[in-house]
């Protein structure tokens, strides 16, 4: 449903982009080949790309809200984050062929051209529906919180300046400075390559799993820590994917907890973390009884079956052993702790239940695999 909602959202702000931009490549070409403005002609072909890039918001954003499935477990939010790096792509290209072209007039004065009056009411007016456009498309941005329309929305702040660049261009080649026109589509070319990179940058980070902000850590770290029964979090990792972030984290509780409350505590984590960070869409939660981040491993100890082997084996002669209704094991610290709960009957007075686990600690007490164990009676 929320992915349905960003595509429309996304849908309609770059219909609304496509026709501007139309509008003002169409303008700015014409008038600028009319009026002699090679920069206004540049910011023509500049607003062309434009047109390029909608197409490739609605093309991203469509596929980008699709539900999970086998092939994509994690959703298709990948699709807006490829997007935004080809829209990165595109503009550096634009941004290259623009310097290119204008640093070739340079080099040669008679190539230089001499724009018209009009002009100027043109790059006015460019900058203008650029701007309204940038601030249009911002507010959606951040409304659903879509990177690729942050992206889209800089792009058209990027016409905006560059048109700027024009306008000053347009009237210094006026008042007599020939190569300012030139100088000027120059300018826009290498602004619009550098907010290429930028952006292109960005995604290739997010595509590389780079992780969140050090302040939304923070805040997630906080947040956790704040949540009853926690003792700690550790190794806590987050990756962005689209206009939304996924999160991993070791929490650590009491070892003594029941698995039922250990998976409670995991569950307000989790969705207590999705509800209350808007950047989050999916946590997952891993519930430590200790910090196996800088304690010894337990991952060499065996499981149930062969451990309680392993105990037949050594406590099968002890009194009462055979007559156990549990046993409990805690894996901490890189050996096995048990709890042993044998029946009333087998309490005779403290000091024969002290002897009695005496019996059975000293049966372990050679064990790589054992370190302690509790009786209790009942």
């Amino acid at each position: 449903m929320i992915q349905e909602q960003r595509y429309k959202v996304s849908r309609k702000v770059a219909v609304v982009g496509a026709l501007t931009n139309t509008l003002l490549a169409v303008l700015k070409i014409v008038f600028g080949w009319i009026g002699q403005s090679q920069s206004l002609i540049a910011d023509g072909v500049h607003s062309l790309s434009d047109l390029l890039t909608d197409a490739l918001v609605l093309f991203t954003a469509r596929h980008a809200k699709e539900a999970p499935d086998e092939d994509h477990p994690y959703g298709h939010g990948r699709f807006e984050t490829v997007g935004t790096l080809v829209l990165g792509g595109i503009l550096i290209t634009v941004g290259i062929g623009i310097v290119w072209d204008a640093a070739e007039r340079l080099f040669v004065p008679e190539e230089l051209l001499q724009p018209e009056p009009f002009t100027l009411y043109v790059a006015a007016f460019s900058i203008l529906a650029n701007e309204g456009l940038f601030f249009y498309t911002r507010h959606f941005a951040n409304l659903i919180n879509s990177n690729l329309l942050r992206a889209n929305a800089w792009h058209h702040r990027s016409d905006s300046v560059s048109s700027v660049v024009v306008l000053i261009g347009i009237g210094g080649t006026m008042l007599g400075l020939p190569y300012l026109d030139a100088i000027a589509a120059v300018l826009v070319g290498l602004m619009v390559a550098k907010i290429g990179w930028d952006l292109g940058w960005t995604a290739s980070q997010e595509l590389a799993d780079a992780g969140l902000e050090e302040e939304s850590v923070l805040e997630i770290r906080d947040f956790i820590s704040k949540i009853s029964g926690v003792k700690s979090v550790h190794m806590l990792r987050t990756r962005k994917l689209g206009g939304h972030a996924l999160a991993d984290v070791h929490v650590q509780v009491d070892h003594w907890l029941s698995v039922s409350e250990g998976h409670r505590i995991a569950e307000v984590v989790q969705y207590g973390l999705i509800e209350g960070v808007d950047v989050l869409e999916d946590v997952t939660v891993h519930i430590d009884p200790e910090d196996d981040e800088e304690g010894p491993s337990c991952a060499h100890l065996p499981l149930r079956s062969e451990a309680e082997a392993l105990l037949d084996s050594l406590w099968a002669e002890i009194t009462c052993y055979e007559e156990r209704k549990r046993v409990v094991l805690h894996y901490l610290s890189g050996r096995i702790d048990v709890d042993l709960h044998l029946p009333t009957h087998c309490f005779i007075s403290n000091e024969k239940a002290d002897s009695l686990r005496d019996k059975f600690q000293t049966a372990i007490d050679g064990s790589d695999v054992f370190r302690k164990v509790q009786i209790w009676f009942g």
